[in-house]
């Protein structure tokens, strides 16, 4: 995303990131990364429920908080046990979802190259 960020804005695209982790969190994420565009907080999940993209996953919350030491609770403030599916939404110029990607494979993630095309194809 932080490639393509500027040819986005330069299109009159406005650039978020919303995340289960608490505003503390991303604060830090935002700086060790050097991200540029904005990190929201949706700690309670209610936007990822919204887009149908939150599930709860047991097995997942004690996979993280053993194999990668990650108190997943502790980063959302809340015990929900529930994560969003990495997505991607485009919305054209009248608010409408003009593209999405959603992979439920959190390590497989959306060529930049096909979100600028995708972003170019919503205005037109």
């Amino acid at each position: 995303m932080q490639e393509i960020e500027q040819d986005l804005i330069d299109l009159g695209y406005q650039v978020f990131a919303i995340s289960p982790d608490v505003a503390e969190q991303l604060q830090a994420t935002k700086g060790k990364n050097e991200l540029k565009y904005r990190l929201l907080s949706d700690r309670g999940m209610r936007a990822s429920q919204a887009f149908g993209i939150a599930f709860r996953d047991e097995e997942m919350v004690r996979t993280y908080r053993e194999s990668y030491r990650l108190d997943l609770a502790a980063y959302a403030g809340d015990d929900h046990h529930m994560l969003p599916v990495p997505a991607v939404f485009v919305l054209d110029t009248e608010g409408r979802i003009a593209f999405h990607y959603v992979n439920p494979d959190y390590k497989v993630r959306l060529p930049e190259t096909v979100l600028l095309e995708a972003a170019k194809a919503a205005l037109q």
